[in-house]
Protein backbone atom coordinates (compact mmCIF):
# COMPACT_ATOMS: atom_id res chain seq x y z
CA UNK A 1 0.00 0.00 0.00
CA UNK A 2 0.94 3.60 -0.86
CA UNK A 3 0.10 6.24 1.15
CA UNK A 4 0.43 10.00 0.54
CA UNK A 5 1.43 12.97 3.44
CA UNK A 6 1.43 16.62 2.55
CA UNK A 7 2.75 19.42 4.55
CA UNK A 8 4.39 22.65 3.95
CA UNK A 9 7.97 21.68 6.40
CA UNK A 10 8.12 25.40 6.80
CA UNK A 11 10.56 23.96 8.90
CA UNK A 12 10.34 20.07 9.19
CA UNK A 13 9.83 19.43 12.69
CA UNK A 14 10.00 16.55 15.45
CA UNK A 15 5.87 16.57 15.17
CA UNK A 16 6.60 15.68 11.06
CA UNK A 17 8.94 13.56 12.27
CA UNK A 18 6.59 11.42 14.53
CA UNK A 19 3.42 11.20 12.06
CA UNK A 20 6.25 10.24 9.73
CA UNK A 21 7.28 7.12 11.79
CA UNK A 22 3.57 6.60 12.48
CA UNK A 23 2.49 6.41 9.28
CA UNK A 24 5.33 4.11 7.48
CA UNK A 25 4.30 1.37 10.24
CA UNK A 26 0.73 1.59 7.96
CA UNK A 27 2.45 0.97 4.30
CA UNK A 28 4.51 0.05 2.40
CA UNK A 29 6.12 3.09 0.34
CA UNK A 30 5.27 6.64 1.66
CA UNK A 31 4.71 9.93 -1.03
CA UNK A 32 5.69 13.33 1.28
CA UNK A 33 4.21 15.81 -1.39
CA UNK A 34 5.65 19.32 -0.24
CA UNK A 35 3.29 21.83 -0.02
CA UNK A 36 3.41 25.73 -1.51
CA UNK A 37 6.51 24.63 -3.40
CA UNK A 38 7.11 27.79 -5.18
CA UNK A 39 6.48 30.32 -2.00
CA UNK A 40 9.76 30.94 0.00
CA UNK A 41 11.48 34.12 1.58
CA UNK A 42 8.60 34.75 3.76
CA UNK A 43 7.85 35.02 7.00
CA UNK A 44 5.37 32.32 6.61
CA UNK A 45 7.14 30.67 4.05
CA UNK A 46 11.13 31.01 4.59
CA UNK A 47 12.89 27.69 2.97
CA UNK A 48 12.80 26.52 -0.89
CA UNK A 49 11.41 23.82 -1.48
CA UNK A 50 14.96 22.40 -2.32
CA UNK A 51 15.87 23.17 0.96
CA UNK A 52 13.03 21.65 2.53
CA UNK A 53 13.27 18.40 0.69
CA UNK A 54 16.71 18.28 1.81
CA UNK A 55 15.75 18.99 5.59
CA UNK A 56 13.40 15.98 5.36
CA UNK A 57 15.64 13.66 3.28
CA UNK A 58 18.21 14.54 6.06
CA UNK A 59 16.08 13.60 8.86
CA UNK A 60 14.60 10.67 7.35
CA UNK A 61 18.31 9.20 7.43
CA UNK A 62 17.63 8.98 10.86
CA UNK A 63 14.61 6.68 10.34
CA UNK A 64 16.54 4.02 8.55
CA UNK A 65 16.23 1.00 10.48
CA UNK A 66 12.86 1.62 11.46
CA UNK A 67 12.04 2.69 7.11
CA UNK A 68 14.08 -0.80 6.27
CA UNK A 69 13.60 -1.31 2.26
CA UNK A 70 10.36 0.78 2.15
CA UNK A 71 10.28 3.72 0.00
CA UNK A 72 9.80 7.27 0.54
CA UNK A 73 9.49 9.76 -2.58
CA UNK A 74 9.70 13.62 -1.92
CA UNK A 75 7.58 15.79 -4.44
CA UNK A 76 7.25 19.56 -4.63
CA UNK A 77 3.77 20.40 -4.83
CA UNK A 78 2.97 24.03 -6.51
CA UNK A 79 -0.40 25.87 -4.89
CA UNK A 80 -2.63 26.22 -7.60
CA UNK A 81 -5.57 28.71 -5.56
CA UNK A 82 -8.29 26.34 -6.78
CA UNK A 83 -9.30 24.29 -4.15
CA UNK A 84 -12.13 22.03 -6.90
CA UNK A 85 -9.28 21.23 -8.69
CA UNK A 86 -6.07 20.76 -5.91
CA UNK A 87 -6.62 17.44 -5.50
CA UNK A 88 -6.43 16.49 -9.13
CA UNK A 89 -3.70 18.67 -9.77
CA UNK A 90 -2.03 16.62 -6.82
CA UNK A 91 -3.15 13.26 -8.48
CA UNK A 92 -1.46 14.77 -11.61
CA UNK A 93 1.77 15.43 -9.85
CA UNK A 94 2.72 12.30 -7.68
CA UNK A 95 2.84 8.57 -7.96
CA UNK A 96 -0.09 6.77 -7.90
CA UNK A 97 -1.93 6.52 -3.81
CA UNK A 98 -4.23 4.36 -1.97
CA UNK A 99 -4.71 6.38 0.98
CA UNK A 100 -4.36 9.69 2.32
CA UNK A 101 -2.85 10.59 5.67
CA UNK A 102 -3.96 14.41 7.15
CA UNK A 103 -5.49 16.23 10.02
CA UNK A 104 -5.93 19.53 7.89
CA UNK A 105 -9.90 19.73 7.65
CA UNK A 106 -9.50 21.32 3.98
CA UNK A 107 -7.18 18.59 3.28
CA UNK A 108 -9.35 16.01 4.70
CA UNK A 109 -12.80 17.16 3.04
CA UNK A 110 -10.85 18.01 -0.53
CA UNK A 111 -9.49 14.24 -0.77
CA UNK A 112 -12.75 12.79 1.11
CA UNK A 113 -15.04 14.43 -2.08
CA UNK A 114 -12.68 13.02 -4.83
CA UNK A 115 -13.48 9.49 -2.85
CA UNK A 116 -10.18 8.92 -1.65
CA UNK A 117 -9.66 7.13 2.03
CA UNK A 118 -8.33 9.33 4.31
CA UNK A 119 -6.30 8.98 7.80
CA UNK A 120 -6.31 10.86 10.49
CA UNK A 121 -2.52 11.47 12.31
CA UNK A 122 -1.81 11.79 15.51
CA UNK A 123 -0.77 15.03 16.64
CA UNK A 124 2.38 15.58 18.57
CA UNK A 125 2.85 18.55 21.46
CA UNK A 126 1.16 20.39 18.98
CA UNK A 127 2.35 23.61 21.17
CA UNK A 128 5.62 23.96 20.32
CA UNK A 129 5.59 21.46 17.77
CA UNK A 130 4.23 23.96 15.09
CA UNK A 131 6.11 25.99 12.24
CA UNK A 132 4.68 28.73 13.28
CA UNK A 133 5.95 28.37 16.71
CA UNK A 134 9.39 27.50 15.24
CA UNK A 135 9.74 30.32 13.19
CA UNK A 136 8.41 32.87 16.02
CA UNK A 137 11.61 31.77 18.09
CA UNK A 138 13.86 31.90 15.17
CA UNK A 139 12.39 35.17 14.43
CA UNK A 140 12.91 36.31 18.31
CA UNK A 141 16.24 34.72 18.96
CA UNK A 142 14.60 32.24 21.12
CA UNK A 143 15.56 28.36 21.33
CA UNK A 144 14.20 26.43 18.54
CA UNK A 145 17.03 23.31 17.81
CA UNK A 146 15.42 21.34 20.26
CA UNK A 147 12.02 20.99 18.25
CA UNK A 148 13.58 19.95 14.94
CA UNK A 149 15.68 16.92 14.06
CA UNK A 150 19.36 17.57 14.02
CA UNK A 151 20.25 17.25 10.27
CA UNK A 152 17.54 19.77 10.03
CA UNK A 153 19.16 22.37 12.22
CA UNK A 154 22.63 21.43 10.31
CA UNK A 155 20.83 22.59 6.88
CA UNK A 156 19.27 25.44 8.45
CA UNK A 157 22.87 26.74 9.87
CA UNK A 158 24.36 26.12 6.47
CA UNK A 159 21.85 28.37 4.35
CA UNK A 160 21.76 31.23 7.23
CA UNK A 161 18.35 30.17 7.66
CA UNK A 162 18.07 32.62 10.97
CA UNK A 163 19.52 35.50 9.60
CA UNK A 164 17.15 35.16 6.39
CA UNK A 165 14.54 34.81 8.90
CA UNK A 166 15.23 37.84 10.51
CA UNK A 167 15.86 39.41 7.73
CA UNK A 168 12.74 39.68 6.17
CA UNK A 169 11.17 40.10 9.73
CA UNK A 170 13.36 43.15 9.82
CA UNK A 171 15.04 42.29 13.19
CA UNK A 172 18.31 42.60 11.15
CA UNK A 173 17.79 45.28 9.67
CA UNK A 174 17.50 47.77 12.38
CA UNK A 175 13.44 48.07 11.86
CA UNK A 176 12.25 45.28 13.49
CA UNK A 177 9.47 44.95 16.25
CA UNK A 178 8.90 42.88 19.05
CA UNK A 179 6.41 39.52 18.55
CA UNK A 180 4.73 38.38 21.74
CA UNK A 181 2.30 35.97 20.26
CA UNK A 182 1.46 33.43 17.49
CA UNK A 183 -1.59 35.78 16.36
CA UNK A 184 0.97 39.01 16.07
CA UNK A 185 3.41 36.88 14.10
CA UNK A 186 0.92 35.89 11.98
CA UNK A 187 -0.19 39.25 11.22
CA UNK A 188 3.38 40.50 10.52
CA UNK A 189 3.42 37.23 8.23
CA UNK A 190 0.53 38.96 6.03
CA UNK A 191 1.49 42.23 6.09
CA UNK A 192 4.38 41.14 4.76
CA UNK A 193 3.02 39.28 2.75
CA UNK A 194 0.99 41.84 1.36
CA UNK A 195 3.77 44.30 0.23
Amino acid sequence: MRGFFIGRFQPYHYGHHEVIRNIITKVDELIIGIGSAQESHELENPFTAGERILMISSALDELKDELGDKKVYLIPLEDIYRNSLWVSHVISMVPPFDVVFSNNPLVVRLFTEAGKKVVNTSMYNRDEYQGTEIRRRMLENEAWEHLVPKPVVKIIKEIDGIRRIREIGGKDAGNGVIISSKSELKSLMNSKSEL
